[in-house]
């Protein structure tokens, strides 16, 4: 280590320390005790243009443990690249660049949103994914024109994370070898040793998952650092996972190697000695020695060429290459919106009863000539979730062309994944599984809606509609969960045209990913749907004959035929009913005044929400004088027919209970 490595490496440490203390809140452990790897991977192995943090072609860094955002951000700023010192004096304040866990967007170079530990490391693993994919579509002899790793720091709390096994394992399997794993292992998490709850034999676990491994014993050895992740990059069949032993705190005598180095500030006397153990020389917080600066100035300058390099690159592949170029340019840009909407076979649909699932697989199967980079898969439930790209090979060590994911039994390493994939830029990516599972991916999802990344989630097997499988597999609390997240669109449909609908909604949308809710079972076609009315959420699927309705039923999914047909025979009794079909709350509500007065109208006060789902939710449209038939217990194992019954979902119970509010 050089003399002025190891003032940067300090500098990087202290800046932490300080930006904390200022704050009176972070954690300081892991930038004192991680500096030394991150500082080297920057300097010498991490392609990046300080001028541009979206060049294609950059390297990928994901700080999975997020925790010790003030060492991103201190790196950040060293380099040169978007952060200055106001901004890591003003870390964890209101409205700073410099929030408590990275985020994307918010921060430069800051590749993907990581709070939750280990959804980094599934994010990691999408993007290494979607370098491999991308590559084998694009890179021609002498022109690897995409060509970049994705490296990710974890610690010991991602580790034990089960999102961590579930994406080393699909890793592995996938021998995603420009994916270089940095374990940062002190050995302590918030509670004290790790030895009280994790003694698990890391290095044998990576290596069953298929990951060559190395160590690092001493996390302030820069050769040693640099060794293993020469050695990483030069392993072409395989990922990475190098272990780096650091000590937490480290610096600072009174907390290195402690739990209480973690989570809190580490005090003003313990930031002095601290100083001193580091022989840090400035007394002002904050300072970062002109030398310190300029070095890291040069390291930047240098590796911003790398940019101009591959963009010279680059236009001469699109010369020799012209065809090349157009595909390139379709994988990055938006699909059009007009042509989708006016294009008749997107839209077509025969009469015979049909499955929505089975109606989303028929949509999915048309739109590859629209999406080219269009990619995705299932939890093992392809067959069911009718999410294969037919006539398209599949994913896998051999074939990293294969446009369909196999992902396995692993519904949040899929979502985390997919959002990687989508970072990652110039993939359209979807997610597939039965919609009671939705709970086991939805924190991944949840990092979707925030990261505002639009992926499609398939969502089969609705509701009791599963049937025999039971109350395990038959959703009920699901969607009023999905309804309650910000920026995320839920989307019921009621037959094919809606579903067709849901669909352009997801395919068109940019900021916010899309749950597509799709039944199992088989349901009638409804004639009076309406693609243009279902675009916006909710619409009249049966108007009322009078000039004002009696009553309004609001339905979704595959309670709206029984909706309709109780209409009809309330009709024969002098009733006169509204019936909206609302496929999509999120929708509807972001349509104008004017449009819902038109259709839900406030004169009409008696309203009843038809859904075999939760009633968590409906009071904002049904009222005060209003009803629902929902699902609000759990269901029971038989067949799908006697549930609807037994459940209340009959025409002849849906008629029972409307003539009461009647």
């Amino acid at each position: 280590m050089t003399t002025i490595e190891e003032k940067s490496i300090n500098a990087l440490r202290i800046l932490a320390a300080d930006a904390i203390q200022k704050a009176n809140s972070g954690h300081p452990g892991l930038p004192l005790g991680a500096a030394p790897m991150v500082f080297e991977l920057f300097s010498k192995y991490l392609n990046f243009s300080y001028k541009n943090p979206y060049w294609t072609n950059r390297d990928r860094f994901i700080l999975s443990a997020g925790h010790g955002s003030a060492l991103l951000y201190g790196i950040n700023h060293l380099f040169g690249c978007g952060l200055s010192v106001d901004d890591i004096k003003n870390f964890r304040q209101l409205g700073s660049k410099t929030p408590g866990h990275p985020e994307y967007k918010h921060t430069p170079f800051v590749e993907a949103t990581t709070g939750p530990l280990g959804a980094g490391i599934g994010m990691a693993v999408g993007m290494a994914m979607a370098q491999a994919h991308l590559a084998s579509i694009f890179n021609k002899p002498d022109f690897p024109v995409v060509d970049n790793y994705t490296y990710v720091l974890c610690g010991d709390g991602c580790m034990m994370e089960g999102i961590s096994s579930e994406a080393f394992s699909i890793a592995g399997n996938l021998k995603l070898d420009k994916l270089i794993v940095l374990y940062d292992s002190n050995k302590i998490t918030i509670e004290g040793s790790t030895d009280l709850t994790f003694t698990e034999d890391v290095k044998k676990r990576m290596e069953a998952f298929g990951f060559q491994t190395l160590t690092v014993h001493d996390g302030n050895n820069l050769e040693n650092i640099a060794q293993a992740i020469e050695q990483a990059k030069a392993e072409k069949s395989k990922p990475s996972f190098i272990t780096v032993k650091t000590q937490i705190g480290y610096g600072c005598p009174a907390k290195q190697g402690k739990a209480s180095s973690h989570g809190e500030p580490l005090g003003a006397e313990n930031i002095m000695q601290l100083r001193k153990t580091l022989c840090w020389e400035y007394d002002e917080p904050f300072f970062v020695p002109r030398d310190v600066y300029e070095f890291c100035e040069k390291i930047a300058n240098e590796k911003a060429k790398k940019e101009k390099l591959w963009n010279e690159l680059f236009k001469e592949y699109c010369i020799k290459y012209p065809e090349m170029k157009i595909l390139w340019e379709k994988y990055h840009s938006d699909i059009d919106k007009d042509k989708l909407l006016n294009d008749k076979e997107f839209w077509e649909c025969d009469d015979t009863p049909c499955a929505t699932r089975t109606s989303s697989g028929n949509i999915l199967n048309k739109i590859k000539k629209y999406i080219p980079n269009l990619i995705g898969g299932s939890a093992d439930l392809g067959p069911s979730n009718k999410t294969y790209l037919k006539d398209e090979s599949d994913f896998s060590a051999d074939n990293y062309s294969g446009k369909n994911i196999h992902y396995g039994v692993r519904e949040q390493a899929m979502a985390s994944i997919a959002n990687g994939m989508t970072l990652y830029g110039g993939i359209k990516t979807y997610a597939a599984t039965f919609f009671v599972f939705s709970d086991y991916l939805k924190p991944m999802a949840r990092l979707s809606s925030l990261m505002e990344l639009p992926v499609t989630y398939i969502f089969t097997h609705d509701s009791i509609g599963v049937g025999e499988d039971g109350p395990t597999h038959q959703p009920v609390e699901q969607l009023a969960m999905l309804r309650s997240m910000p920026n995320f669109i839920t989307y019921r449909p009621a037959d094919a045209t809606e579903t067709a609908a849901g669909w352009y909604i997801a395919l068109t949308s940019k900021k916010t990913p899309v749950g597509l809710i799709l039944t199992r079972q088989n349901i009638e076609q409804c004639n009076s749907s309406d693609k243009n009315g279902a675009l916006k959420g909710a619409y009249i699927i049966d108007k009322e004959q009078k000039q004002k309705p009696d009553a309004i039923i609001i339905a979704t999914g595959s309670e709206v035929e029984p909706a309709i047909l109780a209409k009809k025979e309330l009709l024969k009794e002098g009733y006169d009913l509204r019936v909206v079909s609302m496929p999509s709350m999120e929708l509807f509500d972001m349509q104008t005044d004017e449009y819902k007065e038109f259709v839900l109208p406030s004169s009409v006060r008696k309203r009843i929400a038809i859904e075999s789902l939760s009633s968590f939710g409906w009071d904002k449209y049904t009222g005060l004088d209003g009803m629902t038939i929902t699902m609000d217990k759990f269901g029971e194992s038989a067949p799908a027919k006697v549930l609807f019954e037994k459940y209340g979902f009959s025409v002849d119970n849906i008629v029972k209970r409307i003539r009461k509010i009647l």
